[in-house]
Formats: structure tokens, C-alpha cells, sequence
């Protein structure tokens, strides 16, 4: 079985003109190498093990309130929308973890690169 590093890495990876670097000790992938979208956390800052991700305006609210076992309020960013994702919760559902990093990166990316991966805007 592949483990949660690896397969949110290739998640995130898999999104264009995205990279990986280390940031506070932790993979951290980046838009452009400047824009962060998602970070790993192995138990960072608390007892969690899972990982930091941009999020749309109310969605880490309302995920927070619906599943507090899955998801958190993550610390330093969280009062900036951030939702934070436990990988240590089972099961894990690989195809949600896939929509949240695809919202991350919605959240952050120029226009030009979310029609890469959402199509061209309708007239």
C-alpha cells in the first residue's frame, strides 16, 4: 500500500506548474514556486497527522462543523480560511483528499491556470 506522503504527493504533482520543497521542516507544494496550496503535516504543531490546505471562502467552517474528527482548524493559517485534513482518521477517502487539493489550488492559482484543469470560461 502506498503511504498518505506519497499519494498526496502525487496528487498535488499532478496539478500544473505545481512543486515541492521544504517549508518549516514539512513538503510543502507551491504554485509557480511562490503560491503554497498544500502542506504536509506529520504532527507538526500537534497531535495530528495529515495536512494544511488552502480552502474557499466558508468551506473550512462548514467542513470543520460537519466532521470535526476529520477536519481541524489548522494553527497560523487557519484564521485565513486553511483547512486542515486528518490522514490518521480511517478510511481515508482518497477521492475527497483529491477534491480538497484540487480546491486548494483552485483557491490560489492565477485564472490561466485553473482553465488548465477547469476549461476554458464560458461566455
Amino acid at each position: 500500500m502506498v503511504d498518505a506522503l506519497t499519494r498526496l504527493r502525487e496528487i498535488c504533482l499532478a496539478l500544473p506548474e505545481t512543486n515541492e520543497r521544504l517549508s518549516h521542516g514539512e513538503p510543502t507544494w507551491f504554485i509557480r514556486d511562490k503560491k503554497t496550496f498544500v502542506t504536509f503535516s506529520d504532527h507538526h504543531h500537534d497531535d495530528r497527522f495529515g495536512f494544511w490546505c488552502a480552502a474557499p471562502p466558508g468551506e473550512a467552517r462548514t467542513l470543520v462543523e460537519a466532521d470535526p474528527e476529520r477536519f481541524f482548524v489548522p494553527p497560523y493559517v487557519g484564521h485565513r480560511g486553511w483547512l486542515g485534513v486528518r490522514l490518521d482518521v480511517h478510511p481515508v477517502d482518497w477521492d475527497e483528499i483529491g477534491e480538497l487539493v484540487v480546491d486548494a489550488y483552485r483557491t490560489v492559482a492565477p485564472k490561466r491556470l485553473t482553465a488548465l484543469i477547469d476549461g476554458p470560461a464560458k461566455p
